[in-house]
């Protein structure tokens, strides 16, 4: 044969040219064209087209890791009229403002009160973050309540201390 297949294919391959020889007895044109569209369709191919696939795959997923990594802020320094939710919300920190509790963690020693930063604070961009930190600060921005300077938000003390 001028391909290989694989073993899942192969067995799906044989069926179907039993079944066409059964119809079509000595139709040696049927049987190509079968065989034809099986290879242009997917069913079967060539023994490396995974190995090759699954590298393209890789290879992609690293440029994409690169790319985001490139860019990305490690500091931030906060400017008049900058909150948590708007840093967070810029691309190169994370692109999403529901992470600002991930910023408010990290910088905890100096942020009193979430509520409230200062103009010329450098804060620090954590880039560690597991899957679950991450959806647990998204959980604790969406159930938080509402922005307001003065006393600190005994949600936001739980979420300091892991709660």
């Amino acid at each position: 044969m001028l391909w290989q297949v694989y073993p899942f294919t192969e067995f799906k391959l044989e069926k179907a040219m039993m079944f066409e020889r059964t119809l079509n007895p000595g139709g040696l044109k049927l049987t190509l064209a079968l065989a034809a569209a099986l290879v242009l369709s997917g069913c079967i191919s060539a023994k490396t087209r995974p190995d090759a696939d699954a590298q393209a795959a890789a290879a992609a997923a690293e440029a994409e890791a690169a790319r985001l990594a490139q860019g990305r802020l490690s500091h931030w320094v906060v400017d008049r009229g900058d909150n948590l939710w708007y840093i967070a919300g810029v691309s190169d920190v994370y692109g999403q403002s529901e992470q600002w509790p991930l910023l408010y963690k990290a910088n905890a020693n100096q942020i009193e009160d979430a509520d409230l930063i200062y103009p010329g604070q450098v804060l620090n961009v954590p880039r560690d973050s597991s899957a679950i930190e991450v959806r647990r600060a998204i959980r604790h921005a969406r159930n938080r309540g509402a922005w307001a300077v003065g006393p600190i938000e005994p949600s936001d003390q739980a979420y300091l201390r892991g709660n």
